[in-house]
C-alpha cells in the first residue's frame, strides 16, 4: 500500500484541480432546459424538506425516472438556497471532488499502484464528459449515482478482504442507494 502522506498530498492537489477546472460554475444561472421541471418549477422541491415532500420523492416517477435521493437532494438544495443557483451548483461540484477522491482510493486499494490511480482520478475529475453532470443542476443524479457507485466498489473491496454477512449488507445498501438516484446504475453493474 502506498504511503499515506503521499496519498493525502494527491488528494489534495486533486481537490485544488477539479474544483480550479470548475470554479466559474458558481456563477452559471439555472437554464431552461430541464432545470424548471427538476427544481425551479418543481413545487415538491421548492416546498424544501417535508413529510409531504418525503412521500412524493418515493413514489414519484416524474421525468420518467424513479430517483427519490435526487428529489430529496434538490429539495434539501432550496431549503438551503432558495432560488439562488450558486449553491445548487456549489452541491454538485462538492460531490464530484468526492468522487474523484473516492476514485482515487478505490483504484489504490484495487491496483496498489498509487501514480496509475492518481492520473486516472486527474483525468475523471477533468475530463469533458463530466462538464455536464457537475454544471447542470438537473443531472445532480450524475454526481450522487457515481458517488454511492464508488461506495458500493469500496464496500465490495471490504467484502472481498473479509467477507461476512454484514460486509454484504455494506455492498447491497450503498447499490440500493445508487439505484435510488439513477434507475440506470444498474446497466453499469451488469457489465462487470
Amino acid at each position: 500500500m502506498p504511503n499515506r502522506p503521499m496519498i493525502a498530498a494527491i488528494c489534495l492537489f486533486l481537490i485544488v484541480l477539479t474544483v480550479g477546472a470548475f470554479w466559474q460554475l458558481k456563477d452559471n444561472a439555472f437554464i431552461n432546459y430541464d432545470d424548471n421541471e427538476y427544481v425551479t418549477g418543481n413545487p415538491q422541491v421548492r416546498d424544501g424538506l417535508s413529510f409531504s415532500g418525503l412521500g412524493w420523492a418515493f413514489t414519484a416517477t416524474a421525468q420518467s425516472n424513479w430517483h427519490p435521493l435526487t428529489w430529496l437532494s434538490h429539495m434539501l438544495d432550496w431549503q438551503l438556497y432558495g432560488a439562488n443557483p450558486r449553491g445548487h451548483h456549489l452541491t454538485s461540484l462538492f460531490f464530484h471532488v468526492v468522487n474523484t477522491i473516492l476514485l482515487l482510493l478505490v483504484l489504490v486499494r484495487f491496483t496498489n499502484r498509487l501514480w496509475p490511480s492518481a492520473l486516472v482520478a486527474a483525468l475523471f475529475a477533468l475530463h469533458p464528459l463530466h462538464v455536464e453532470s457537475v454544471a447542470w443542476v438537473a443531472e445532480r443524479k450524475d454526481v450522487l449515482s457515481a458517488f454511492f457507485w464508488l461506495l458500493t466498489m469500496w464496500a465490495y473491496l471490504r467484502y472481498v478482504e473479509r467477507p461476512g454477512p454484514w460486509r454484504y449488507l455494506e455492498v447491497i445498501a450503498t447499490f440500493t442507494l445508487g439505484l435510488m438516484t439513477k434507475p440506470m446504475l444498474h446497466s453499469g453493474a451488469s457489465r462487470l
